[in-house]
């Protein structure tokens, strides 16, 4: 691996990193599926003191910030050059895999222990951060702790309530004693970072159909979340006429395929998803009165997702008219493609090959808190291989072997990019 005055970081330890994994795995919600660790759930709480004992142990300074971030700090030799930051996320999707998001938090804190056992010592600071609350949330706010840090949450996402109407995102995070005000004064400023890297698996099947070890993100995909409500009429089911039906359920279930459509339709990388649907009363004998259902578009074509979200209303709007249903469609997320930085790109993919890893460029179709630290610095992301292409799923699997060779990409372009004096975004 590199080289820093004669020394090589050393490879990344396969048993300590299979313990730290384990480890991991173990602090999962017991009562709800697969590897399971919700935002703000008490698991959640014990997890990440178990990620702050990692941190210190590894040497770094560590703490958790207004927002819930855990944040760990390896002084370099010179203060005045901004840090280098590297992390990824803890929590998961309900039912969810344990190698999404931890992957990186995990090989971030083995990239400072091989670091420090390398006698290799970082003109930068190197910042390693487990942010609070990646995944999809009932508030509709996903990558709560990089917005918190990029000055992207607002008030607004604060004040949001779950659809069952219980606490605010704010009164949530003061429950999990956090400080919400705080959260939203903490922003870094704009360019603080030297780069920000993420290790994180593919999430999807191009690595592994294609054999390479090692995946360089070109762009992260935006992401659009739609809620369309329904209102029809409510009717005895047996004696309510076929034609005379204002049926929310037959519209919302209309809409659903049309959002489908649209994802088939898709140029190079596009996709749409319905991923809930409820109705009401909520009786076989009774017409529904009223649906809702959640969805988003996916695609790092930004022109692509503009025209996509005006078609879907107007067909949605077409579809549910002509059923003499009312609807509304309301846009919760607008989060549009990022580019990654052409520099970052270039480190990584010399990287592998000085380790003789193969690799290829990747776009990334699940989002992430990278997206979110573009602002800080350029951005760029490392993959390696989802087994069958499967995640947010319990059957979710990187082979340990390819997350080894991803940790060593890691490194290895960690101190390539402390050597450099100027990055490209």
């Amino acid at each position: 691996m590199a080289a820093q005055g004669g020394r090589a970081v050393r490879h990344a330890e396969r048993d300590r990193v299979a313990r730290d994994l384990e480890t991991l795995a173990g602090l999962h919600d017991d009562g709800l599926g697969g590897w399971t660790r919700l935002v703000f759930s008490q698991v959640y709480a014990d997890e990440r003191q178990h990620v702050l004992r990692l941190m210190r142990e590894a040497g770094l300074s560590a703490a958790i910030d207004p927002a819930g971030n855990v944040i760990g700090r390896l002084e370099g030799t010179n203060p005045s050059l901004r840090p280098i930051l590297t992390g990824s996320h803890t929590d998961t999707v309900r039912n969810g895999g344990r190698f999404d998001g931890v992957v990186g938090v995990v090989g971030a804190i083995e990239t400072v222990r091989l670091l420090r056992a390398s006698g290799i010592v970082l003109e930068h600071d190197l910042i390693v951060a487990d942010f609070l609350g990646e995944e999809a949330n009932p508030w509709g706010v996903s990558c709560i702790g990089s917005r918190s840090i990029s000055g992207r949450l607002t008030a607004e996402h604060l004040e949001l309530r779950p659809a069952d109407g219980g606490p605010s995102l704010g009164e949530a995070m003061a429950g999990f004693g956090l400080d919400p005000a705080a959260a939203l004064g903490q922003a870094w400023r704009r360019d603080a970072l030297h780069a920000y890297i993420e290790l994180h698996i593919e999430q999807g099947p191009m690595l592994e159909r294609s054999g390479s070890a090692i995946g360089v993100v070109t762009a992260i995909a935006g992401i659009d979340r739609l809620l369309a409500r329904f209102e029809g009429r409510p009717d005895h089911a047996g004696t309510a006429a076929m034609g005379d039906r204002r049926d929310a359920l037959a519209a919302a279930a209309e809409a659903v395929l049309t959002i489908e459509r649209e994802g088939c339709g898709a140029p190079v990388h596009g996709v749409s998803t319905t991923g809930m649907i409820d109705a009401q009363p909520g009786s076989f004998n009774v017409v529904p009165g009223s649906a809702r259902i959640w969805a988003e578009l996916r695609s790092v074509d930004e022109r692509w997702l503009g025209e996509a979200r005006r078609r879907l209303a107007r067909e949605i709007a077409a579809g549910a008219n002509a059923r003499g249903v009312e609807v509304d469609v309301e846009w919760l997320n607008d989060q549009p493609p990022v580019q990654a930085s052409r520099s970052l790109q270039d480190h990584i993919a010399r990287s592998a090959g000085r380790l003789d890893l193969g690799w290829e460029p990747v776009p990334s179709g699940a989002g992430h808190d990278a997206a979110h630290m573009d602002v800080l610095g350029p951005m760029g992301m490392v993959f390696v291989p989802s087994a069958g292409g499967r995640s947010h799923v319990p059957e979710e699997h990187t082979d340990l072997g390819d997350i080894l060779h991803g940790i060593d990409v890691l490194a290895e372009t960690i101190v390539s990019l402390d050597r450099a004096s100027a990055l490209v975004r």
